[in-house]
């Protein structure tokens, strides 16, 4: 399919960050007594702060200190971040070559807040690449719910039916369904699962391919 406008989600998809994000929060929780998994993180993956906070504390009960371990957790992160710097997924820099020669949008909807969107995407030297950016402090919302993506296109006066979202994670395909537009999954931490398949309009291995999908004008077929 040729998108008029193609919506990047940030961590996993474009910046190599999950990654720091679970050490950061397994640290953040050991300060503060609690023990943090894999599985309690990948329930957190996609999800915007309030969410975040919900889901912790219903697991870990409402005198769970959500706030003063989230800012633990962004100082840790950001910690390490200054330390190794951040790594930018291959092809990212080539996709944005494309979309530009080819006059295609492009826009960026993260569940991060702005200010940390906005610091990593000028980190990642792809910040003013963008023509519109949206995050999880703009909307009320958290992925699965599609709003994100709508206020996206809205933005841009986009129709869901011309625009490709590019997601890493189940909530966030999820959404792209939700939206209707055309979903594509590149797994980052998360191997596809069968759900994932189903909501996934194409499944590709890295953001280069998603320049031969464009260039190939497939269509969905389920």
């Amino acid at each position: 399919m040729r998108p008029e406008l193609v919506i990047f989600d940030m961590d996993g998809l474009m910046f190599d960050t999950e990654r720091v994000y679970y050490e950061a929060w397994e640290q953040a929780a050991k300060f503060y007594g609690y023990e943090f998994n894999w599985d309690i993180y990948i329930q957190l993956v996609a999800r915007n702060s309030r969410t975040i906070g919900m889901i912790l504390r219903k697991i870990y009960g409402e005198d769970f200190p959500y706030e003063e371990a989230s800012q633990k957790k962004r100082e840790l992160a950001d910690q390490i971040l200054e330390k190794q710097g951040i790594t930018k997924k291959a092809g990212l820099m080539e996709l944005l070559d494309f979309l530009e020669a080819e006059g295609i949008s492009k826009a960026v909807a993260t569940s991060s807040t702005r200010e940390k969107a906005l610091a990593y995407l000028s980190l990642g030297g792809v910040k003013e690449r963008f023509d519109h950016i949206v995050c999880g402090s703009d909307v009320v919302e958290s992925k699965p719910n599609p709003e994100i993506f709508q206020v996206a296109a809205q933005a841009l006066q986009k129709i869901p039916e011309k625009c490709m979202v590019l997601e890493d994670s189940k909530m966030g395909i999820k959404a792209a369904k939700a939206a209707g537009m055309y979903g594509v999954l590149i797994p980052d931490l998360v191997k596809a699962d069968d759900e994932m398949r189903e909501d996934a309009s194409f499944i590709l291995s890295s953001l280069h391919e998603v320049i031969d999908l464009i260039k190939s004008e497939k269509q969905v077929v389920k």
